[in-house]
């Protein structure tokens, strides 16, 4: 089972804005060098996708509604997603804050059959989060997914055993994974524009045109997909970028920006119960090169202040800088369980001080928002928003 929410970061920003309902939304950061983050499908409809440059997206689309992204909220939203998915079956394989593979054989005795459990899913997902899913259901990962996407929004399709390989026959090539674009018209330079087609190919004209990945398009284009669910319950890792509205070569323009990125950073880290080991800093210049350093700290953090520390160190460590830089990022890596992890406090409390007062801030950010209480620095109307 594949469940996917639909238009996730619109879907929970119209619980409180009920009046967009029906218009096209789009959430992201209005600065034209932003990006698309979400956008409602009467957004889409007017050809707008996640990932497009927000200029792209305005002119697309003029009278979209565009409401900047409180990316706290829709983790702690993933996380009540997530509970829901393990409250059917232990075995759940995360993609992302909202899409998951399940493998519900072992609930069926207690829930009933697979299309029984994907309903239930759909209603609690409608009733506790207030927002909707789409569930595919199959017998293998990779046929879960297509009908999960091909049931959107707000629906349900179920490909049975029997039913798989007729129904693959019937898509265009790139429903397959693996066949991008770029791929796809290589294929239909060969005559191949369906999934039927590439079952009708054999594999080694395949592998002559795919390379290694031939064989693998091939086992998908008759449904073979032997991978089982994987459980995965932490993150590798948790991290946040922004681009700024105009490069800069400005050092406290930069470090704002990085304690903006730690605060975002560290209270993921918090709601996901994590502690990091490890801080990693990412630049990428005026010329869109990138580079990205990291360091190992001594005892593990989930405190903005002391990423943006190790951060800061990371950015003087560089040296001069070669030219303007147009984004920053921060990631936390090795992370583990904060509940099994212990914690060195320093001697003067610093450290214990910044948690305790971090804790209190994602308490008064649940209950007002993220934005009700900041750092004075941020406050600042410069740097990029």
């Amino acid at each position: 089972m594949h469940v996917d929410m639909d238009a996730f970061f619109v879907s929970v920003e119209l619980r409180t804005r009920p009046e967009l309902i029906g218009k096209p939304v789009i959430v992201g950061f209005p600065a034209d060098r932003s990006v698309v983050l979400s956008a409602s499908y009467e957004a889409r409809a007017f050809g707008v996708k996640s990932a497009m440059p927000m200029a792209v997206a305005v002119r697309m689309c003029p009278q979209a509604v565009i409401i900047e992204p409180r990316h706290k909220l829709y983790y702690e939203v993933s996380a009540q997603l997530m509970e829901i998915f393990h409250s059917i079956t232990d075995l759940v394989e995360p993609l992302s804050v909202d899409e998951a593979f399940l493998d519900v054989g072992g609930a069926i005795r207690r829930l009933g059959p697979p299309r029984e459990i994907g309903e239930l899913i759909r209603r609690r997902v409608s009733a506790e989060l207030g927002i909707t899913a789409s569930v595919g259901i199959a017998a293998s990962k990779f046929v879960a997914k297509i009908a999960s996407t091909r049931c959107k929004p707000d629906g349900l399709l179920l490909i049975s055993p029997d039913e798989t390989v007729p129904y693959l026959h019937s898509l265009p090539v790139g429903a397959l994974w693996g066949i991008g674009a770029k791929t796809a018209d290589v294929l239909a330079r060969m005559g191949i524009r369906t999934v039927a087609d590439v079952a009708a190919t054999p594999v080694t004209s395949l592998k002559k045109v795919l390379g290694a990945t031939g064989e693998h398009v091939y086992r998908l284009s008759w449904g073979i997909d032997a991978r089982p669910v994987t459980p995965v319950r932490l993150e590798k890792s948790i991290g946040a970028e922004e681009t700024f509205a105009v490069d800069t070569g400005d050092d406290a323009v930069i470090s704002r920006e990085l304690l903006r990125l730690a605060h975002r950073t560290a209270g993921r880290l918090r709601s996901s119960g994590s502690v990091a080991r490890t801080v990693a800093l990412k630049l990428r210049y005026a010329d869109f090169s990138s580079i990205t350093r990291s360091r190992t700290v001594h005892t593990p953090v989930d405190s903005a202040q002391l990423i943006h520390g190790v951060a800061l160190q990371l950015l003087e460590a560089l040296g001069p800088r070669p030219m303007t830089v147009r984004l920053v990022g921060i990631r936390a890596e090795q992370l583990e369980e904060a509940a099994q992890t212990s914690l060195q406090l320093s001697f003067d409390r610093r450290d214990d001080n910044w948690r305790a007062a971090e804790h209190a801030l994602d308490q008064v950010s649940r209950k007002f928002g993220n934005k009700s209480v900041l750092p004075a620095s941020l406050l600042d109307p410069g740097g990029p928003r």
